[in-house]
């Protein structure tokens, strides 16, 4: 196998971030000389997330074994999700803001025709779904375990509970007409055909839809990440990437 040296785009915030962790979790363990240095673990699975480099390619190009790679990342991957804020402490951060942001996004993955509960009739394309909570400026504030691409995303607001968790704070949230009948604190455009609504209503929608064009920031944060805009892993796996990319974002946003 040729290697050749290749760039990974993320700040160096992110590496020193992961490598401190590693570096802690490493003495909490015990552990002993390792092939890689928690720094050069967190460089390789920052790769791997970043680019969507393969095992095969990353051991090659790190010096080390397929399977090391594999448990390396996985080790790191763990260890961020355990960092990963839950909903409760996301609503908390929530509360102090005037308003936050919610949408839904399709992680595309590779699934046959037949696979139905994979399949978004909205998005005409196999994935998991995944919600997401903005503040005002666009940041991602949290992401939602994934869920098959079938589900809805009103349904899948009320499965995770969004919606009771953001009422109990009485936090106003800006969403899309896919969010219809989700009650509580969500605010939706209004509904109806352009013609039908009147001028009132217009100017309305025109103004929710400059408010809810910041999510757009959010959903990009996770599709910036080269392993999720095209997942080939097991979809038991795909909540744990989610939490660890979401830790990375959080970690380097500070």
């Amino acid at each position: 196998m040729l290697v050749y040296p290749s760039g990974v785009d993320v700040s160096s915030s992110a590496l020193r971030f992961l490598s401190a962790k590693l570096r802690r979790h490493r003495r909490e363990l015990g552990t002993r000389r390792r092939r890689l240095s928690p720094g050069r673990q967190a460089l390789l699975t920052l790769a791997h997330l970043r680019n969507g480099h393969p095992y095969a390619r990353l051991s090659a190009g790190f010096g080390i074994g397929t399977t090391t790679a594999y448990r390396y990342i996985a080790e790191a991957v763990d260890l961020l999700v355990s960092l990963a804020p839950t909903l409760e402490e996301a609503t908390r951060t929530a509360s102090t803001k005037a308003f936050v942001l919610l949408d839904g996004t399709l992680l595309p993955i590779d699934r046959i025709a037949a696979d139905r509960p994979f399949y978004s009739g909205k998005r005409k394309k196999h994935g998991m779904n995944v919600q997401g909570l903005a503040g005002p400026s666009g940041r991602l504030l949290w992401a939602s375990p994934a869920l098959p691409g079938a589900v809805h995303d009103v349904r899948a607001a009320r499965e995770h509970g969004i919606i009771g968790a953001l009422a109990g704070v009485g936090i106003e949230c800006w969403a899309d007409k896919g969010y219809r009948g989700a009650g509580g604190t969500v605010r939706i455009p209004y509904w109806g055909r352009r013609e039908t609504l009147s001028a009132g209503q217009k100017a309305v929608n025109r103004s929710h839809a400059k408010i809810r064009a910041l999510v757009e920031q959010a959903v990009a944060t996770l599709k910036s990440w080269w392993f999720l805009r095209r997942l080939r892993c097991s979809t038991t796996r795909i909540t744990s990437l989610v939490q660890a990319v979401l830790c990375l974002h959080l970690a380097r946003s500070h």
